[in-house]
């Protein structure tokens, strides 16, 4: 039974979504004007835990995770470098999914940008003009937050009087709005040359926070079961979107609410003015893998900050470089036939504790120790030869299940020697057969040369290259 801390009620809550066996989930993507960080990608690694340990459960998910590629900062930016917003941001996008793959994060059903949805936008801010939650001023439409009374039931934040909105967001609405509280759903142009559609509602561009409720309401429905994201987007984004949603349509906007929690860099927030601030190809560049960075980047549980430092992520280098060269050790291990009951209880308390630590708000935490029990009892198998041919079907088959959420063993690469490097090794193993060491070690190093490291083991000569 999954249990998911839902920011509405401020309680760890049973997720039961609304279709038996069906799961319809939104993530709030990246704001496109640059190259995606590792704060985002925490939170882009969560979601696919999330995801694939849904459909772990069978339930059937369709997600839909928005790309920002209309706002204040990506208009200046595309400004400043004489490009469209288009131009700008199509490098960006590109970067984007190129990262998202090579992390192992599965692409969700439905990848909505906000500048192919800008109808969509004006019809959901005509409905909020129409239930008198949405005035203009200027040629602007704002949200009237005292049309809706329920505003700040996610934040929890008490917004009696006026107050002027702590977000950039907020702030960089300069327009005349009759509360300092309400906040743009349309913004008409102030220059010529500014970004801006012609549509049903008058020529302008859409607010940021309208982008998501009409994109999410368009492909998961009125009513969805499951939103995430991360823990700066609870206010004012996410209080935003329930205002809006729910203000046009009178129905509950979303059941369950998932935010993951900030990222922080040798203890302080990431910033590029600190210097500290790291994009996943920062990482990569320095030659940490993408494998390493995504161990990292879960092996504490969503809603617990991480604290990154470079000796933790090359500690999670380590540690995938073993969980990578133990599956290797397994497939390649010679068994003898039969069952070892101990190994096979092992295999299954494995299992027991994983699901049980998902269960529990996504403890990927718990999970990961799991993991590492189970290999530890596998070595010593290994080491005293009593796996067996049974447990190595089972322990193979459990790390498919345990890989198939993490996503961090990875998949064998087998690889094909071309024959000239075949016939070395086979040299080297008859030379070794007839005791001539000196021509063995001479056939070592050759291959040493050429990207090809061997291992002697008890069961074999296995290589690898370099």
């Amino acid at each position: 039974m999954l249990r998911i801390h839902n920011t509405l009620s401020g309680q760890l809550e049973e997720f039961r979504p609304l279709v038996q066996g069906e799961v319809r989930f939104y993530y709030c993507g990246p704001t496109v004007w640059d190259y995606g960080h590792i704060g985002n990608f925490r939170s882009a690694i969560a979601a696919d835990v999330l995801r694939r340990y849904l459909k772990l459960k069978g339930l059937r998910v369709t997600q839909v995770m928005n790309l920002t590629d209309v706002d204040d900062r990506i208009i200046a930016k595309a400004r400043e470098a004489g490009k469209s917003l288009d131009e700008y941001t199509a490098k960006y996008i590109a970067a984007f999914w190129e990262d998202f793959d090579a992390l192992g994060c599965q692409r969700p059903e439905v990848a909505p940008r906000a500048t192919q949805h800008i109808p969509d936008m004006a019809s959901l801010v005509s409905k909020l003009e129409e239930r008198g939650h949405a005035y203009r001023s200027d040629g602007s439409i704002y949200y009237r937050i005292s049309s809706f009374p329920a505003y700040g039931k996610l934040s929890k934040i008490n917004f009696a009087g006026n107050i002027a909105g702590g977000s950039e967001r907020i702030d960089t609405d300069k327009y005349e709005k009759e509360d300092a509280r309400d906040f743009a759903l349309w913004k008409a142009p102030t220059k010529q040359e500014e970004p801006a559609w012609e549509t049903t509602i008058g020529r302008g561009r859409p607010g940021w926070h309208i982008e998501c409720s009409a994109m999410s309401m368009k492909y998961l429905g009125e009513t969805f079961d499951l939103h995430a994201g991360g823990i700066d987007l609870v206010f004012p984004h996410h209080e935003n979107e329930i205002a809006q949603s729910e203000g046009a349509t009178g129905l509950q906007f979303v059941r369950h609410w998932l935010h993951f929690e900030h990222l922080k860099v040798e203890g302080e927030t990431m910033s590029k003015s600190k210097g500290n601030y790291y994009t996943f190809r920062d990482l990569t560049a320095r030659g940490f893998t993408p494998a390493g960075i995504r161990y990292f980047l879960l092996s504490v549980p969503c809603r617990k900050q991480l604290n990154f430092t470079f000796d933790a992520l090359a500690g999670a280098e380590k540690t995938v470089a073993g969980l990578r060269d133990f599956r290797a050790r397994l497939e390649e291990a010679r068994t003898e036939p039969g069952r070892s009951d101990e190994l096979h209880a092992a295999t299954e308390q494995a299992l027991t504790e994983f699901e049980a630590g998902m269960d529990d708000d996504l403890n990927t935490s718990v999970a990961l120790a799991a993991v590492h029990e189970l290999t530890r009892e596998v070595n010593t198998a290994l080491a005293r030869r009593t796996l067996r041919e049974d447990n190595q079907r089972e322990v193979m088959a459990a790390i498919e299940r345990l890989d198939s959420v993490l996503n961090v063993f990875g998949q064998p690469q087998r690889e094909m020697l071309d024959e000239e490097i075949q016939k070395l090794i086979d040299e080297r193993q008859e030379a070794r057969h007839r005791r001539d060491f000196e021509r063995g070690d001479e056939i070592r190093d050759e291959l040493a040369e050429r990207g090809i490291v061997l291992e002697d083991t008890k069961d074999g000569v296995r290589w690898k290259r370099r």
